[in-house]
């Protein structure tokens, strides 16, 4: 890195003993990347076409990437066949992030001298980078990309057999929807959930003052006292406030009681082991359970794609509306 330019050549004029390639690169060594680029941009003017009199290094150690990735360029123009101009080149669009391009400069390095250890090593490291780069993209992509809908085709089917209304299965499957993707991106932004009931409410029959569409159930799972009183409540409040549907989302964290994730006997869960929360459906024609499992890739808190249970055994709250056929 620090050979950032050839010798001067004697057209300096004054017969110096000591170059500015020289003074440049002793300056370079010290640390002292300005002083170095400012002695090699003078050498450059007294011999413009020498490849190896371009400041890239220099340029890169004061973090001037364009400037850099300018001067390896002319470097390689130069002469298309030296090794180190490549190099430099993968190590500047390394600093860039650039790392398919950079990976390409050090392969073409390597094409020159194919001995170099230097080489190899940053081949496997850009390589690596690029692999890390391009999953923590689409990890992002998952977590700003939440669609819900597409994973609850089967539910769709469903709820149309039984309520026959186009209009009405629109309602009830968009709240669905929106309820469980709201709860995703607050998973993916805090890494947490409100354990909360939300309700279709019924725009005509209920009364909006009386009734709201979120009742909050952060004591809920924390005995069977608490989980039967919030039971009734919930049927209570169903009830009378006219109410389409419910959807309960909790955090698997906070529950106490029922251990839903337990299974039925020696049974093991799948998930018994994953951080998440629950999504529970509820309507007086269907009845569905999911667990929402979450990971941590890259950095990110990235929500799974959501399980469907088996409501019989891991239901989180009974059944809150009347069964209608």
């Amino acid at each position: 890195m620090a050979e950032a330019v050839a010798r001067s050549s004697a057209a300096t004029g004054g017969g110096e003993e000591v170059s500015l390639k020289d003074k440049g690169n002793e300056f370079f060594k010290a640390g002292n990347y300005l002083k170095a680029a400012a002695l090699y941009t003078q050498a450059i003017k007294l011999d413009p076409s020498n490849p190896s009199l371009y400041r890239a290094a220099a340029f890169l150690q004061l973090v001037k990437l364009n400037k850099a990735l300018a001067d390896s360029e002319t470097t390689i123009a130069l002469n298309p066949q030296w090794e180190k101009g490549y190099f430099r080149k993968g190590c500047i669009l390394e600093a860039m992030e650039r790392y398919d391009d950079a990976l390409a400069a050090f392969q073409t390095a390597l094409q020159y001298n194919s001995q170099s250890a230097e080489v190899s090593r940053k081949i496997k490291r850009i390589s690596q980078l690029a692999k890390d780069k391009k999953r923590a993209q689409e990890v992002e992509n998952m977590r700003s990309n939440v669609d819900m809908a597409k994973h609850l085709d089967t539910l769709r089917s469903e709820l149309s057999e039984k309520l026959g209304s186009e209009e009405s299965l629109k309602e009830m499957f968009s709240f669905l929807v929106e309820t469980m993707e709201m709860a995703v991106k607050s998973w993916h932004e805090n890494a947490k959930v409100d354990p909360r009931v939300y309700f279709l409410l019924d725009k005509e029959k209920t009364q909006i003052d009386k009734y709201a569409p979120v009742v909050n159930i952060d004591k809920a799972f924390e005995s069977p006292h608490t989980h039967g009183s919030c039971f009734s409540f919930l049927r209570q409040y169903a009830e009378e406030s006219f109410s389409k549907a419910a959807c309960l989302v909790t955090p698997k964290s906070i529950i106490s009681y029922p251990q839903v994730w337990k299974g039925q006997g020696p049974r093991k869960w799948r998930h018994g082991q994953h951080d998440g929360f629950f999504v529970q459906f509820e309507s007086p024609f269907l009845r569905k359970v999911w667990f929402i499992p979450s990971s941590n890739e890259k950095g990110q808190t990235l929500c799974r794609d959501p399980d469907t249970l088996d409501i019989s055994a891991h239901e989180v709250i009974p059944r809150i509306f009347k069964e209608k056929q």
